[in-house]
C-alpha cells in the first residue's frame, strides 16, 4: 500500500461540474447546528438537490469526540461542553481564532478513494501554510498537519520537536464527504490541555499567530479557498451566509 504521501492528491470534479459553493458564516456557529446543517446538506447532494459546499466556520469553546476517542483522553470533563461528533479520529477542540471547514463533496464526481481523499486534504492544507512561508508536513502514523519545531528541545530520541497545526476528520456516506479541516489561526492554545489532542500526547499544538505570524482569519481564508481550487477544483463564493440563505 502505497504511502499517503506517494498518492495522486488531485481530487478534481467530473468535467460537468458547477463550482463548489463556499461559504463563510459570521460569528461563532453552534456546533449542534453545524452538524444538524451538514447531515441535511449531505443528503441533499447525494439526492441530487443541493451542489457541494465547503462551509467555514468558528465555534464557541467545545470537544469532539471522534468514533475512536479515548474515555482516558478527556482530560477534564466539564471544562467545555463534549459533543460526539460521529467523525473518524478521536478528540479535538474547536474554539474562536480556529477555522473550522467543513467539506461536503460528491467523492462519486471526484474519486472513490477514503485514503486519496485524506491525502487530498493534507494536501490543501500544506498548500494553504505554504502561502505564509510556513513548510507543513503530514506523518504516515498521524493523520493532520505538523510543523517541526527547532527552537525547542528535541524529543527524547532526538529527533526534532514538531507541533501539529491543523486537524483532519471526516465522514463518508454513500459517498458524499462531511466534517473537514480545523486550523489554529489564533485559538486560546491552553484550551487543548482539557484533552489529549488526537489521542497523541508526545507532541504539542501550535498556530500561526503562535509561530510569530500576525495572520487573520480573513488571510487564512484567502490562501484556503486558492489552494482549495488547486487541489479540488474551482470554487464559487457564496452571496449569503446558509441560515440567510435558508
Amino acid at each position: 500500500m502505497n504511502q499517503r504521501s506517494q498518492i495522486d492528491t488531485y481530487f478534481l470534479p467530473a468535467a460537468d461540474s458547477p463550482p463548489v459553493e463556499w461559504r463563510i458564516e459570521p460569528g461563532l456557529t453552534p456546533y449542534e447546528d453545524a452538524l444538524a446543517f451538514m447531515e441535511s446538506r449531505a443528503a441533499a447532494i447525494r439526492e441530487g438537490s443541493a451542489g457541494e459546499l465547503v462551509w467555514l466556520v468558528e465555534h464557541p469553546p467545545l470537544y469532539t469526540a471522534g468514533t475512536s476517542a479515548q474515555p482516558g483522553d478527556l482530560v477534564d470533563p466539564d471544562r467545555f461542553p463534549v459533543f460526539a461528533a460521529g467523525r473518524g479520529g478521536e478528540y479535538t477542540y474547536h474554539g474562536p481564532g480556529q477555522r473550522v471547514a467543513y467539506v461536503m463533496l460528491d467523492l462519486k464526481r471526484r474519486r472513490e478513494d477514503v485514503r486519496a481523499f485524506v491525502a487530498a486534504l493534507e494536501a490543501w492544507i500544506i498548500m494553504t501554510l505554504d502561502r505564509f512561508n510556513i513548510r507543513g508536513e503530514r506523518r504516515e502514523d498521524r493523520v493532520g498537519v505538523w510543523v517541526v519545531r527547532p527552537d525547542r528541545p528535541p524529543m527524547p530520541d532526538g529527533s526534532p520537536a514538531e507541533d501539529k497545526i491543523a486537524a483532519i476528520g471526516i465522514r463518508l456516506r454513500r459517498w458524499v464527504s462531511f466534517h473537514g479541516i480545523a486550523i489554529n489561526v489564533e485559538p486560546n492554545l491552553e484550551h487543548f490541555s482539557g484533552i489529549v489532542p488526537c489521542g497523541i500526547a508526545e507532541h504539542g499544538v501550535t498556530s500561526l499567530v503562535d509561530l510569530g505570524l500576525p495572520v487573520t482569519m480573513t488571510d487564512l481564508d484567502v490562501a484556503l479557498k486558492a489552494a482549495f481550487e488547486a487541489v479540488f477544483g474551482p470554487a464559487a463564493i457564496a452571496a449569503e451566509a446558509h441560515r440567510k440563505a435558508g
